[in-house]
């Protein structure tokens, strides 16, 4: 067990670097996919959309390993294994679910290293979100704005170190409880990796809220709907 512990930090770096390596053109088609399935909808209701689909995503998955994890033939070190997939999985739902809320908003985030502040602040919760807040110098929330450009890149980079020890501190102890309750059996395992998602999802959209602020009134940009 205790190995597995040294290797859960490794582990969550790893799924951070693949989630914030996301490039915008998925981002950007998912969002047009769901605003042309909705023409009508405005950006508040698309990110409703968004946030309902995160969170079914996130619960779905950890249900899923944690129903294959806890099943009999499955040894501890290939449900550890799973569990790490799962991670990867989770991070890389959050960094779509994030940069699609900022396409909503009309903020793209280029950088890896300004991505790496947005993913690891908000999978922090308030804590995540009140350190850029004080660090950035910005006053009051919702700085998601000021990401791309406005906050200097030194900053970023001192934001990150401090934004990383605690991720690896604060998340990775959660994390490892968390694989440890899904090898539990007789279908507890599927709902403790449910539950557990679960919760860490809607921190997920409730820091996400604080971050970007009210919805847009409208979208800057027209909706291209295709005829045939």
């Amino acid at each position: 067990m205790g190995d597995r512990q040294v290797e859960l930090p490794a582990a969550l770096l790893r799924a951070v670097e693949k989630a914030i390596s996301l490039q915008q053109a998925p981002v950007a088609g998912y969002v047009a996919r769901l605003r042309r399935s909705r023409p009508f909808a405005t950006p508040a209701q698309i990110i409703t959309v968004l946030e309902r689909q995160y969170l079914a995503t996130v619960t779905g998955a950890g249900a899923a390993v944690g129903g294959v994890a806890a099943a009999p033939a499955v040894g501890t070190v290939a449900a550890f294994a799973l569990s790490g997939v799962e991670t990867v999985l989770f991070f890389e739902a959050t960094a779509l679910f994030a940069l699609a809320v900022a396409e909503v908003h009309g903020i793209r985030i280029a950088d890896a290293e300004r991505r790496r502040t947005l993913l690891l602040a908000i999978v922090l919760g308030d804590n995540g979100a009140m350190l850029v807040e004080k660090l950035a110098g910005r006053t009051g929330q919702h700085w998601a704005d000021l990401l791309p450009d406005a906050i200097p890149l030194p900053s970023i980079t001192a934001i990150n170190q401090t934004l990383g020890r605690w991720f690896l501190r604060r998340y990775g102890r959660r994390q490892g409880m968390l694989a440890v309750g899904r090898l539990a059996p007789l279908g507890i395992g599927a709902a403790i990796g449910a539950a557990g998602n679960r919760a860490f999802g809607r921190t997920v959209v409730t820091t996400s809220r604080r971050i970007f602020g009210p919805p847009p009134a409208t979208f800057t940009d027209a909706l291209i709907i295709d005829v045939g």
